[in-house]
């Protein structure tokens, strides 16, 4: 139950910084994605079916509050939850190359979802523009914020095992 409630107020926790606190603190016109950084790491560090949810619900705020449909988000962050928990068997606490790895290439797949539901569908053909402008921004800024904030949530991650354990 304390788990539920910890990975529910971090989900809240990464909305609310995304959605409010870094846009102030953009970096060519753009904000990291926390909620991204939340799903690939609970779905590295505890698996497909943690992965899985935490997506889900990562996209269902976004899709509520930014969407223009239902699902849409909710179903791409899942997706990507669940791809990265796959990688669950072969990841070590120590290591940071692998959520590094993992962050570049989900960010890039996200970007590339969002443009051809978004863009693409509706005949905006400028690939170069919004990979330059939007792509490659996010994907440092990401990058750069998972260093910190993955350290964070492994953190969390062992707390949450320990008193797992213990209780």
């Amino acid at each position: 139950m304390k788990r539920c409630i910890t990975i529910a107020i971090i989900i809240i926790i990464c909305f609310l910084c995304q959605s409010t606190v870094f846009h102030y603190l953009k970096l060519a016109d753009v904000v990291p994605n926390l909620l991204l950084i939340a799903t690939m790491s609970f779905g590295l560090m505890r698996g497909r079916k943690e992965g899985l949810l935490v997506g889900f619900f990562s996209g269902l705020l976004i899709d509520i509050y930014f969407g223009r449909a239902l699902g849409p988000y909710a179903f791409i962050y899942m997706s990507i939850g669940y791809v990265n928990g796959f990688f669950h068997r072969i990841y070590y606490v120590e290591d940071v190359l692998l959520p590094m790895i993992m962050i570049t290439l989900n960010d890039f797949i996200y970007n590339i979802i969002i443009y051809i539901v978004y863009f693409l569908l509706r005949n905006k053909l400028s690939f170069t523009k919004y990979c330059m402008d939007v792509i490659v921004p996010e994907m440092i800024y990401t990058i750069l914020i998972t260093l910190f904030f993955y350290k964070i949530l492994v953190r969390i991650n062992k707390r949450l095992k320990r008193i797992k354990e213990a209780g």
